[in-house]
């Protein structure tokens, strides 16, 4: 059986370049995006940000915004970034 984390190639992505970028560092949601497709990286960019929630409500990552955790994944905008917690 493969597990959930192989299984989903955005999740993957956002692992692996979070915990390749190292803890007090970011990741832009582009860069999740074109890991997973780099021709067609918009496409997966909702799926990135979807992703990016579940993980943040889980812990494992965190969303960014100004430089700051956001507090609700559920309701931010705008362009953000994401990063393992401190």
């Amino acid at each position: 059986m493969v597990s959930e984390e192989k299984a989903n190639p955005v999740r993957q992505a956002i692992l692996d370049l979070t915990t390749e970028a190292g803890p007090g560092k970011t990741i832009s949601a582009e860069q999740a995006a074109r890991a997973v497709s780099d021709a067609n990286f918009q496409r997966v960019l909702k799926d990135v940000r979807a992703e990016a929630v579940r993980l943040h409500k889980a812990g494992t990552v965190l969303i960014y915004r100004k430089g700051k955790p956001v507090e609700d994944p559920d309701v931010f905008k705008g362009v953000y970034r994401l990063g393992l917690p401190a």
